[in-house]
């Protein structure tokens, strides 16, 4: 290569240099909060796993070895609410997907004040969980709720209900849930619905598809891609969902509401000032382990299922 061919691969070699070096410096101060605020606690927790500790002013970390591993798979509490988090995620999926298809399809059309409409729909997307759920605590509240004053005022009921203290609580959480995540799934919905060529459904129309038959047999399969990823983030929402239960119920009556991630809260943090639960630093960990691999079991599953149907389909 001659002289000057070397200094041009040599002036390219320098501008590829710092054209990394600037693309590097943009994620590091990303780069570096993600591994202080993510990684590190992650690994801070899973050492704790084997160690019996209280938090701060309690005695020293104990090695205990797999001991609160072994104890999370006798804990019928936790299992409950492993049942509790499947349930929970379960009935929010199978309701709120449909709604929000639903919504999508009617406010997708080009009618006056439709927009008004999506903004009203998608704000509590955007509002704090913490006070989403105050606000439905205040709704559902058993002596001066808005629900019950309603429902008595038109004769529904002949007492007030204990919507948060009985058989009654999963389902308030179910509604919380849907309320304040039914607008996030309609956007995404409405993107796909607009992505779908006008061409293609006018052509399954002089095929002679009635409006259902073009639904099911033109728009649903053209939605795949997008309720792939509606699923996905659906799935992973409703397992770290925690923040409602904590406002509305505190995991009550009786553990029935309690879901896994507010489980091993708890045994890090007071969920409320009376809570007899004492910290467990340890074995907060370990159920805090567990429940990642549920969850994520679960969600390796699912993926595995969407990629045997893609293969098929």
């Amino acid at each position: 290569m001659s002289k000057h061919g070397t200094q041009i691969s040599n002036i390219k070699r320098m501008r590829k240099m710092k054209e990394n070096l600037q693309s590097y410096s943009l994620l590091l101060p990303n780069l570096i909060l993600f591994i202080a605020f993510s990684i590190y606690p992650c690994i801070w927790t899973l050492k704790f796993i084997f160690y019996r500790y209280g938090g701060i002013g309690t005695p020293d970390p104990k090695f205990i070895g797999l001991d609160n591993i072994i104890r999370v798979f006798h804990d019928e509490i936790y299992w409950k609410t492993v049942r509790n988090t499947l349930i929970y995620a379960g009935a929010k999926i199978v309701l709120i997907i449909p709604l929000a298809f639903l919504l999508a399809l009617f406010l997708n059309k080009q009618r006056k004040g439709n927009g008004l409409v999506q903004s009203v729909i998608f704000v509590p997307t955007i509002m704090s969980s913490a006070v989403m759920g105050l606000v439905f605590y205040l709704l559902f509240n058993v002596y001066n709720g808005q629900i019950n004053r309603f429902l008595l005022d038109w004769n529904v009921i002949k007492q007030p209900i204990n919507w948060l203290g009985t058989d009654h609580a999963m389902k308030t959480l179910v509604i919380t849930a849907i309320w304040g995540g039914i607008g996030n799934y309609m956007v995404y919905f409405i993107a796909g619905l607009q992505r779908i060529s006008e061409d293609t459904l006018e052509s399954a129309r002089i095929d002679g598809a009635n409006r259902l038959q073009t639904l099911w047999y033109i728009t649903v399969p053209m939605l795949g891609p997008i309720l792939k990823i509606i699923l996905m983030i659906s799935i992973t929402a409703a397992f770290n969902d925690m923040s409602n239960v904590m406002v509305l119920t505190e995991g009550g009556p009786d553990n029935s509401t309690m879901v896994m991630s507010l489980y091993g809260y708890q045994f890090f943090f007071s969920i409320s000032p009376g809570s007899i639960v004492s910290k467990q630093y340890g074995y907060g960990a370990a159920v805090s382990a567990v429940s990642a691999l549920i969850a994520g079991g679960i969600t390796v599953f699912y993926l595995f299922v969407s990629k045997k149907l893609d293969d098929v389909y």
